[in-house]
């Protein structure tokens, strides 16, 4: 049982500190996932949005770290990560995720960014969950808007592209009693 009195199938937390959503599961990452994200990360409708990932980064980076591996139907199909700000006069969390192309359009994405959410509402005390996917990445902007979260504004030449030029980004919120 979790905090919010929930089975683990049921939005909850396990023993192993796995969270679990209507359809997915989210599984502290280990090495054992490196391969598998790096065959995500390189996905080139993925790398569109996560350019420059290798295999040391992967590691470095994603594992062991505040990130989750997305699991559907017992297959890790992609990985969410969060960081928090603790500074009590702006204290908020940021959630980031990246989804295999085939488990797009089933809702998976929107499971996990729920999930997630909830769990650093109502586990980690946050009461405001920020995401910057990049402005054009409008699948992206459509999941999260179905989770509850609201466009706050273009974050202009926001982050660098493969290409060498700078794209802009949407800042998009969430509020606790605005999680769908």
């Amino acid at each position: 049982m979790s905090a919010m009195g929930h089975t683990l199938s049921e939005d909850a937390t396990d023993d192993s500190g796995a969270l679990a959503g209507q359809t997915v599961v989210l599984r502290p990452t280990e090495e054992r996932h490196v391969d598998e994200f790096l065959a995500i990360l390189t996905e080139p409708e993925v790398a569109r949005w996560w350019p420059g990932y290798d295999r040391e980064r992967v590691a470095r980076e994603l594992i062991g770290a505040q990130c989750f591996a997305i699991e559907a139907f017992r297959e890790t199909v992609g990985l969410i990560c969060f960081d928090e700000e603790d500074d009590p006069e702006y204290r908020h969390a940021g959630i980031d995720v990246a989804l295999a192309p085939s488990a797009h359009g089933r809702g998976l994405g929107a499971d996990a960014v729920r999930t997630l959410a909830r769990h650093l509402i109502v586990d980690r005390g946050h009461h405001r969950i920020a995401i910057d996917p990049a402005a054009d990445n409008v699948k992206a902007i459509r999941s999260y808007e179905r989770v509850g979260f609201r466009r706050v504004g273009v974050l202009r030449r926001y982050e660098r592209g493969p290409d060498g030029t700078w794209h802009d980004g949407l800042l998009m919120d969430l509020l606790a009693e605005e999680l769908g």
